[in-house]
């Protein structure tokens, strides 16, 4: 069985056409794998701008390191596009740097107070740099674009991070929550950007989106409450992987995305990485810098479960991997901005029963929370869901009040 899984990993690689890792002798590194854990991040891009200064990790979180302008396209809304790097922490509170996208429309804000923020969140879902959205912005390939025009139409900010963190760990969600929140301090601190303390802000995501924004919501009051925070959507989230262990380990064509999401997850929690395979090590090397496009197919094609990616018995009932699935589970901590969440009630690889426990659970600690449950599985709602989510957004951003408690439909 082993092998038969290493062919694969081999095969699927060859068949999309992409390349192996670049190494002295690549072929004997995937026979017999040199297991560096460096060999499981993703390639540097090569701009040397992403390099955070010396002494960085003296500065507080939120910190604007460093800035440049950018464009990003095709919009319509003309806009002031800036790029931020920004300090910031991981998932174990080490210091990072993040790379934030702030748009600005250069449409004066006409109503009273300062000009909303809204930070959206997009479903990296990768683990290569070149899928993140400084880079796709620019290059006008973020699937992910009319969303974010949508929101410039009404004149508000945008912030797009790449909230995967430098390493790309892809579903780690405590490291996306700490990249969001201190991209905004960044934005809304750096009054040459035309922003203020003072802005009310939305946070927005969808799928691996609404792991950032579900994230942020919730590390909020205790990471960053100096924050204006008028509202939180996010749909199709990932709340707990215990649950996608039933719905997407090894089941469908979205298992290889659980597999990319297991390596993402491994970048950060590096306790995770001894445990796995001679076949683990291939995958994490072939598919390190592989975007969504190429993530996704294998699973079609061959759904391997991750069990076949490690020799320990019964993996996942090992101390480690509870203890990274409870660091990773969402709803320990209850926001206190309001939050909308919507979800398809045939949603099929991220389960309703992820967004109806999340729902009692930040209920249950006071959070006000509205719950839409939508006719529909996973890519269909994230089209039909967003006017309302956004509709929701925007009367939180003009000031209207939510009542208390929480509601559902």
């Amino acid at each position: 069985m082993r092998a038969k899984v290493a062919g694969l990993i081999v095969a699927l690689a060859c068949g999309l056409g992409v390349p192996a890792p670049v190494a002295a002798d690549p072929i004997s590194d995937l026979q017999n794998p040199p297991r560096d854990p460096a060999a499981l991040y993703p390639t540097p891009l090569g701009d040397r701008w992403f390099d955070a200064p010396p002494g960085f990790e003296n500065a507080a979180p939120g910190t604007v390191l460093s800035s440049r302008p950018a464009s990003v396209g095709p919009l319509l809304t003309p806009v002031a596009t800036t790029q931020l790097l920004v300090r910031s922490s991981d998932s174990k509170d080490r210091p990072i740097p993040v790379v934030t996208t702030v748009m600005v429309p250069l449409t004066p804000w006409p109503g009273p107070g300062a000009r909303p923020v809204v930070a959206y969140n997009t479903a990296i879902d990768s683990l290569g740099l070149t899928c993140v959205p400084s880079w796709t912005l620019p290059r006008g390939s973020e699937i992910e674009l009319a969303a974010v025009q949508i929101l410039l139409a009404r004149n508000y900010a945008v912030i797009v991070t790449d909230h995967q963190g430098p390493h790309q760990a892809y579903a780690a969600g405590r490291i996306s929550g700490h990249a969001v929140l201190d991209s905004i301090r960044a934005a809304v601190n750096s009054p040459w950007l035309g922003l203020a303390p003072s802005s009310p802000i939305g946070i927005s995501g969808y799928s691996g989106g609404a792991i950032a924004a579900g994230w942020a919501a919730e590390l909020a009051p205790t990471y960053a409450p100096e924050l204006n925070i008028a509202g939180v959507v996010m749909g199709g989230a990932p709340v707990d992987y215990r649950i996608l262990l039933g719905s997407m380990n090894g089941k469908n064509m979205s298992s290889s995305l659980f597999l990319a999401a297991t390596m993402g997850v491994a970048r950060e929690y590096t306790e995770l990485i001894p445990l796995m395979n001679d076949n683990g090590w291939r995958l994490g090397m072939i598919a390190k810098d592989w975007c969504l496009a190429a993530l996704a197919p294998p699973g079609v094609v061959a759904p391997i479960p991750v069990e076949a990616l490690t020799d320990v018995p019964n993996v996942v009932d090992t101390p480690v991997v509870q203890q990274v699935l409870a660091a990773t589970r969402m709803g320990g901590q209850a926001p206190t901005a309001p939050v909308f969440i919507y979800q398809g009630q045939q949603e099929i690889w991220i389960p309703r029963e992820g967004a109806e426990r999340l729902f009692g659970e930040w209920c249950s600690k006071g959070a006000r929370v509205r719950l839409e449950e939508l006719v529909g599985e996973h890519l269909i709602v994230a089209l039909s869901g967003l006017p309302s989510a956004f509709d929701w957004l925007n009367d939180r951003l003009a000031g209207k009040p939510v009542a208390p408690g929480c509601s559902t439909n």
